[in-house]
Protein backbone atom coordinates (compact mmCIF):
# COMPACT_ATOMS: atom_id res chain seq x y z
CA UNK A 1 0.00 0.00 0.00
CA UNK A 2 1.20 3.47 -0.65
CA UNK A 3 2.11 5.86 1.82
CA UNK A 4 0.46 9.35 2.14
CA UNK A 5 1.64 12.19 4.21
CA UNK A 6 -0.95 14.53 6.38
CA UNK A 7 -0.58 17.81 7.02
CA UNK A 8 -3.53 18.68 9.56
CA UNK A 9 -2.95 22.94 8.82
CA UNK A 10 -4.46 25.63 10.65
CA UNK A 11 -5.68 28.77 8.63
CA UNK A 12 -4.00 29.24 5.39
CA UNK A 13 -3.86 32.63 2.94
CA UNK A 14 -4.80 31.17 0.08
CA UNK A 15 -1.29 32.75 -1.46
CA UNK A 16 0.26 30.96 1.28
CA UNK A 17 -1.34 27.88 -0.07
CA UNK A 18 -0.83 28.13 -3.79
CA UNK A 19 2.75 28.55 -2.83
CA UNK A 20 2.88 25.29 -0.82
CA UNK A 21 1.10 23.40 -3.12
CA UNK A 22 3.43 24.16 -6.15
CA UNK A 23 6.53 23.48 -4.20
CA UNK A 24 4.97 19.98 -2.96
CA UNK A 25 3.72 19.38 -6.64
CA UNK A 26 7.17 19.85 -8.19
CA UNK A 27 8.85 17.51 -5.56
CA UNK A 28 6.13 14.82 -5.80
CA UNK A 29 6.97 15.03 -9.67
CA UNK A 30 10.67 14.41 -9.01
CA UNK A 31 9.99 11.62 -6.37
CA UNK A 32 11.28 13.43 -4.01
CA UNK A 33 8.60 13.04 -1.19
CA UNK A 34 5.63 10.41 -0.98
CA UNK A 35 1.98 11.21 -1.65
CA UNK A 36 0.81 14.37 0.71
CA UNK A 37 -2.94 15.43 1.45
CA UNK A 38 -3.14 18.75 3.18
CA UNK A 39 -5.88 19.99 5.27
CA UNK A 40 -6.96 23.48 6.30
CA UNK A 41 -9.23 26.48 6.15
CA UNK A 42 -8.78 29.61 4.30
CA UNK A 43 -9.49 33.06 5.33
CA UNK A 44 -12.24 33.86 3.00
CA UNK A 45 -11.66 34.13 -0.27
CA UNK A 46 -13.38 33.85 -3.90
CA UNK A 47 -11.47 31.93 -6.60
CA UNK A 48 -11.87 31.22 -10.20
CA UNK A 49 -11.19 28.53 -11.81
CA UNK A 50 -9.90 27.94 -15.39
CA UNK A 51 -11.73 28.90 -17.88
CA UNK A 52 -14.84 30.21 -15.31
CA UNK A 53 -16.82 33.25 -15.77
CA UNK A 54 -15.99 36.87 -14.69
CA UNK A 55 -19.92 37.40 -14.70
CA UNK A 56 -20.29 34.98 -11.82
CA UNK A 57 -18.43 37.33 -9.43
CA UNK A 58 -22.12 38.97 -8.74
CA UNK A 59 -20.27 41.80 -5.74
CA UNK A 60 -18.11 44.92 -7.02
CA UNK A 61 -14.71 45.27 -5.50
CA UNK A 62 -15.87 47.68 -2.35
CA UNK A 63 -18.29 44.89 -1.39
CA UNK A 64 -15.88 42.41 -1.30
CA UNK A 65 -13.11 45.00 0.88
CA UNK A 66 -15.89 45.59 3.33
CA UNK A 67 -16.59 42.17 3.46
CA UNK A 68 -13.06 41.53 3.80
CA UNK A 69 -13.39 38.77 1.22
CA UNK A 70 -10.12 38.79 -1.61
CA UNK A 71 -10.70 37.73 -5.13
CA UNK A 72 -8.43 35.41 -7.39
CA UNK A 73 -8.15 33.76 -10.50
CA UNK A 74 -6.52 30.53 -10.42
CA UNK A 75 -5.19 27.11 -12.10
CA UNK A 76 -7.70 24.84 -10.83
CA UNK A 77 -10.52 23.66 -13.44
CA UNK A 78 -14.38 24.33 -12.55
CA UNK A 79 -15.83 27.91 -12.34
CA UNK A 80 -16.31 30.33 -9.30
CA UNK A 81 -16.22 28.75 -5.62
CA UNK A 82 -15.81 30.70 -2.20
CA UNK A 83 -13.43 29.29 0.82
CA UNK A 84 -13.49 30.83 4.16
CA UNK A 85 -13.45 29.99 8.18
CA UNK A 86 -15.50 26.61 9.01
CA UNK A 87 -15.20 25.07 5.42
CA UNK A 88 -12.20 22.11 5.18
CA UNK A 89 -10.25 22.37 2.12
CA UNK A 90 -8.44 19.23 1.23
CA UNK A 91 -5.66 19.76 -1.03
CA UNK A 92 -4.09 16.05 -2.16
CA UNK A 93 -1.10 15.80 -3.69
CA UNK A 94 -1.09 12.48 -5.63
CA UNK A 95 1.22 11.28 -8.02
CA UNK A 96 -1.75 8.80 -10.17
CA UNK A 97 0.68 6.51 -11.80
CA UNK A 98 0.79 3.43 -14.23
CA UNK A 99 -2.99 2.48 -14.01
CA UNK A 100 -4.38 5.53 -12.59
CA UNK A 101 -4.47 8.14 -15.50
CA UNK A 102 -7.70 8.77 -15.55
CA UNK A 103 -8.90 12.45 -14.32
CA UNK A 104 -12.70 11.21 -14.21
CA UNK A 105 -11.85 8.73 -12.41
CA UNK A 106 -9.82 10.41 -9.52
CA UNK A 107 -12.66 13.24 -9.33
CA UNK A 108 -15.54 10.38 -9.10
CA UNK A 109 -13.23 9.03 -5.97
CA UNK A 110 -12.86 12.78 -4.08
CA UNK A 111 -16.56 12.84 -4.56
CA UNK A 112 -16.92 9.43 -2.77
CA UNK A 113 -14.35 10.68 0.19
CA UNK A 114 -16.90 13.10 0.49
CA UNK A 115 -20.31 10.82 0.20
CA UNK A 116 -19.03 8.79 2.55
CA UNK A 117 -18.01 11.79 5.19
CA UNK A 118 -21.16 13.64 5.44
CA UNK A 119 -22.83 10.19 5.65
CA UNK A 120 -21.02 10.01 9.21
CA UNK A 121 -23.23 12.77 10.26
CA UNK A 122 -26.95 11.50 8.70
CA UNK A 123 -26.28 13.40 5.65
CA UNK A 124 -27.50 11.85 2.39
CA UNK A 125 -24.85 13.48 -0.96
CA UNK A 126 -25.15 12.29 -4.28
CA UNK A 127 -23.74 12.90 -7.33
CA UNK A 128 -25.35 15.06 -10.01
CA UNK A 129 -24.72 14.27 -13.51
CA UNK A 130 -22.57 17.27 -15.23
CA UNK A 131 -22.46 18.67 -12.55
CA UNK A 132 -19.18 17.83 -10.01
CA UNK A 133 -19.20 18.25 -6.68
CA UNK A 134 -21.61 16.64 -3.99
CA UNK A 135 -24.80 17.85 -3.73
CA UNK A 136 -27.95 17.46 -1.27
CA UNK A 137 -30.97 17.86 -3.40
CA UNK A 138 -30.43 21.10 -4.88
CA UNK A 139 -28.07 22.53 -2.69
CA UNK A 140 -24.23 21.84 -2.91
CA UNK A 141 -22.82 20.73 0.22
CA UNK A 142 -18.63 20.79 -1.44
CA UNK A 143 -17.18 21.67 -4.43
CA UNK A 144 -14.19 20.39 -6.35
CA UNK A 145 -11.82 21.31 -8.69
CA UNK A 146 -8.37 19.91 -9.61
CA UNK A 147 -5.01 20.17 -11.63
CA UNK A 148 -3.57 17.71 -12.90
CA UNK A 149 0.32 18.53 -14.28
CA UNK A 150 2.31 15.04 -15.48
CA UNK A 151 0.11 13.18 -13.49
CA UNK A 152 0.71 14.96 -10.11
CA UNK A 153 -2.57 16.24 -8.84
CA UNK A 154 -3.19 19.73 -6.88
CA UNK A 155 -6.34 21.79 -5.72
CA UNK A 156 -8.96 19.38 -4.39
CA UNK A 157 -11.74 19.99 -2.45
CA UNK A 158 -14.23 22.15 -0.01
CA UNK A 159 -16.27 20.94 2.48
CA UNK A 160 -18.91 23.08 3.98
CA UNK A 161 -18.93 22.15 7.93
CA UNK A 162 -19.61 25.58 9.66
CA UNK A 163 -19.63 27.82 6.75
CA UNK A 164 -20.78 31.37 6.84
CA UNK A 165 -23.11 30.38 3.84
CA UNK A 166 -24.26 34.28 3.30
CA UNK A 167 -20.84 34.91 1.82
CA UNK A 168 -21.99 32.34 -1.12
CA UNK A 169 -24.82 35.40 -2.28
CA UNK A 170 -21.64 37.19 -3.79
CA UNK A 171 -21.13 35.06 -6.16
CA UNK A 172 -22.91 32.77 -8.66
CA UNK A 173 -21.79 29.12 -7.18
CA UNK A 174 -19.97 26.82 -9.84
CA UNK A 175 -21.36 29.35 -11.87
CA UNK A 176 -24.51 27.21 -12.00
CA UNK A 177 -27.94 29.57 -11.61
CA UNK A 178 -30.87 28.28 -9.76
CA UNK A 179 -29.33 25.99 -7.45
CA UNK A 180 -28.12 26.81 -3.84
CA UNK A 181 -25.32 25.94 -1.09
CA UNK A 182 -25.48 24.43 2.27
CA UNK A 183 -23.15 23.31 5.10
CA UNK A 184 -23.36 20.28 7.86
CA UNK A 185 -24.25 22.76 9.96
CA UNK A 186 -27.25 23.53 8.45
CA UNK A 187 -28.57 20.22 7.59
CA UNK A 188 -27.72 19.28 11.05
CA UNK A 189 -29.24 21.93 13.19
CA UNK A 190 -25.87 21.94 15.30
CA UNK A 191 -22.46 23.40 15.00
CA UNK A 192 -19.96 20.84 14.03
CA UNK A 193 -16.62 20.59 15.23
CA UNK A 194 -14.09 21.01 12.44
CA UNK A 195 -11.50 18.06 13.68
CA UNK A 196 -14.15 15.07 13.98
CA UNK A 197 -15.04 16.29 10.25
CA UNK A 198 -10.97 15.79 9.47
CA UNK A 199 -10.73 12.74 10.86
CA UNK A 200 -13.50 11.54 9.08
CA UNK A 201 -12.10 12.57 5.97
CA UNK A 202 -8.74 11.22 6.66
CA UNK A 203 -10.06 7.95 7.44
CA UNK A 204 -12.60 7.57 4.64
CA UNK A 205 -9.37 9.31 1.96
CA UNK A 206 -7.40 6.58 3.16
CA UNK A 207 -10.22 3.51 2.43
CA UNK A 208 -11.08 5.15 -0.61
CA UNK A 209 -7.70 5.87 -2.63
CA UNK A 210 -6.24 2.65 -0.95
CA UNK A 211 -3.53 5.34 1.33
CA UNK A 212 -1.96 4.64 4.73
CA UNK A 213 -1.83 8.03 6.20
CA UNK A 214 1.20 9.21 8.01
CA UNK A 215 1.29 12.20 9.80
CA UNK A 216 3.52 14.67 9.37
CA UNK A 217 4.26 17.30 11.81
CA UNK A 218 5.26 21.09 11.14
CA UNK A 219 9.15 22.12 11.37
CA UNK A 220 8.84 24.62 13.53
CA UNK A 221 6.17 26.23 15.90
CA UNK A 222 6.31 30.28 15.95
CA UNK A 223 4.57 32.90 17.44
CA UNK A 224 4.01 36.64 15.93
CA UNK A 225 3.15 39.64 18.60
CA UNK A 226 1.22 42.65 16.89
CA UNK A 227 2.70 45.28 19.44
CA UNK A 228 0.38 48.55 18.90
CA UNK A 229 -1.24 51.55 20.83
CA UNK A 230 -4.69 51.32 19.18
CA UNK A 231 -3.74 53.58 16.39
CA UNK A 232 -0.08 52.10 15.25
CA UNK A 233 1.66 49.07 14.95
CA UNK A 234 5.11 48.75 15.67
CA UNK A 235 6.99 46.96 12.97
CA UNK A 236 10.28 45.61 13.13
CA UNK A 237 13.25 45.78 9.88
CA UNK A 238 15.49 43.10 9.21
CA UNK A 239 18.64 42.94 8.30
CA UNK A 240 19.44 42.94 4.30
CA UNK A 241 20.99 39.66 5.00
CA UNK A 242 18.39 38.04 7.32
CA UNK A 243 15.48 39.05 4.25
CA UNK A 244 15.26 42.72 4.50
CA UNK A 245 11.85 43.36 4.64
CA UNK A 246 9.26 44.67 7.64
CA UNK A 247 7.38 42.44 9.45
CA UNK A 248 6.05 42.41 13.45
CA UNK A 249 7.65 40.76 16.15
CA UNK A 250 8.13 36.59 15.30
CA UNK A 251 9.66 34.44 17.08
CA UNK A 252 10.24 30.41 17.57
CA UNK A 253 8.56 28.62 20.42
CA UNK A 254 11.15 26.75 22.08
CA UNK A 255 11.48 23.41 23.78
CA UNK A 256 8.91 23.68 27.23
CA UNK A 257 7.54 26.98 26.39
CA UNK A 258 4.00 27.58 25.74
CA UNK A 259 2.82 30.09 22.86
CA UNK A 260 2.28 32.85 25.45
CA UNK A 261 5.37 32.12 27.49
CA UNK A 262 7.18 32.59 24.34
CA UNK A 263 5.62 35.48 23.33
CA UNK A 264 6.22 36.91 26.46
CA UNK A 265 9.89 36.53 26.21
CA UNK A 266 10.04 37.41 22.42
CA UNK A 267 8.68 41.36 23.84
CA UNK A 268 11.41 41.72 25.92
CA UNK A 269 14.03 40.51 23.47
CA UNK A 270 13.10 42.25 20.59
CA UNK A 271 11.49 45.70 22.53
CA UNK A 272 13.87 45.62 25.84
CA UNK A 273 10.73 46.25 27.48
CA UNK A 274 8.10 43.59 29.34
CA UNK A 275 4.41 43.38 27.51
CA UNK A 276 1.62 41.53 28.53
CA UNK A 277 0.35 39.36 24.96
CA UNK A 278 -3.31 38.73 24.12
CA UNK A 279 -4.03 35.90 22.48
CA UNK A 280 -5.89 36.75 18.97
CA UNK A 281 -7.62 33.24 18.63
CA UNK A 282 -5.09 33.20 15.43
CA UNK A 283 -3.20 30.48 14.45
CA UNK A 284 -1.96 30.02 11.06
CA UNK A 285 0.30 27.84 8.88
CA UNK A 286 2.74 28.31 6.21
CA UNK A 287 6.06 27.17 4.18
CA UNK A 288 8.95 28.80 5.01
CA UNK A 289 11.71 29.20 1.89
CA UNK A 290 14.75 30.13 3.84
CA UNK A 291 18.49 29.48 2.59
CA UNK A 292 19.32 29.30 6.24
CA UNK A 293 16.71 26.73 7.78
CA UNK A 294 17.28 24.47 4.72
CA UNK A 295 20.47 23.88 6.15
CA UNK A 296 18.99 22.45 8.87
CA UNK A 297 15.60 21.55 8.34
CA UNK A 298 14.48 18.76 5.13
CA UNK A 299 12.09 20.82 2.59
CA UNK A 300 9.68 21.36 2.62
CA UNK A 301 9.56 23.25 5.88
CA UNK A 302 5.95 24.25 7.71
CA UNK A 303 5.37 26.58 10.60
CA UNK A 304 2.59 26.83 12.57
CA UNK A 305 2.49 30.13 14.00
CA UNK A 306 0.04 31.36 17.07
CA UNK A 307 -0.88 35.08 16.81
CA UNK A 308 -1.24 37.34 19.72
CA UNK A 309 -1.48 41.34 20.58
CA UNK A 310 -0.18 43.27 22.94
CA UNK A 311 -0.66 47.08 24.11
CA UNK A 312 2.22 49.52 24.09
CA UNK A 313 3.05 53.11 24.83
CA UNK A 314 5.07 54.17 21.31
CA UNK A 315 6.92 57.09 23.07
CA UNK A 316 9.15 54.15 24.90
CA UNK A 317 12.04 53.41 23.97
CA UNK A 318 13.10 50.34 21.63
CA UNK A 319 16.02 48.11 22.17
CA UNK A 320 15.83 45.86 19.32
CA UNK A 321 17.88 42.91 18.16
CA UNK A 322 20.57 44.39 16.37
CA UNK A 323 22.06 40.78 14.61
CA UNK A 324 18.50 41.15 13.58
CA UNK A 325 16.94 43.83 12.64
CA UNK A 326 18.39 47.27 11.77
CA UNK A 327 14.84 49.50 11.81
CA UNK A 328 11.69 50.11 13.76
CA UNK A 329 9.04 52.14 12.95
CA UNK A 330 5.78 52.47 14.42
CA UNK A 331 2.61 52.97 11.41
CA UNK A 332 -1.19 53.64 10.99
CA UNK A 333 -2.67 50.50 9.86
CA UNK A 334 -2.53 51.76 5.79
CA UNK A 335 0.78 52.56 5.96
CA UNK A 336 1.97 48.84 7.72
CA UNK A 337 -0.05 46.85 4.86
CA UNK A 338 1.87 48.91 2.27
CA UNK A 339 5.12 48.04 4.27
CA UNK A 340 4.56 44.32 4.82
CA UNK A 341 5.36 41.41 2.43
CA UNK A 342 3.60 38.26 3.43
CA UNK A 343 0.32 37.46 3.55
CA UNK A 344 -0.15 35.73 6.88
CA UNK A 345 1.39 39.10 8.43
CA UNK A 346 -1.36 40.92 6.48
CA UNK A 347 -3.93 38.78 7.92
CA UNK A 348 -3.29 39.34 11.62
CA UNK A 349 -2.93 42.71 10.83
CA UNK A 350 -6.20 42.70 9.31
CA UNK A 351 -7.16 40.74 12.44
CA UNK A 352 -5.49 43.27 14.63
CA UNK A 353 -7.70 46.32 13.17
CA UNK A 354 -11.11 44.13 13.20
CA UNK A 355 -10.90 43.65 16.93
CA UNK A 356 -9.84 47.29 17.90
CA UNK A 357 -13.05 48.88 15.92
CA UNK A 358 -15.52 46.32 17.31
Amino acid sequence: MRTCELHQLHLVTYENGMRLQQKLVEMRQKDVIPDQLLLLEHPPVITLGRGGDMHNLLAPPHVLRSERVRFFETTRGGDITYHGPGQVVGYPILHLGDGNRDVRKYVTKLEEVLIRTVAEYGIEATRVEGKRGIWVGNEKIAAIGVRIARWVTSHGFALNVNTNLEHFRLITPCGLSGTGVTSIEKLTGRKVAIDDVRRTIVRVFAEVFEREMLDREETLRLIKVMIHNGNRVLLLHRRPERGNFWQPITGTIESGETPIDAARREIVEETGTPGEPEDMNLVQSFMIDSQFLSSKYASPIIASETGFAAHADPHLPIRMDTEEHDDYGWFTFEEAYGKIRWTDDREALEQLESQLRD
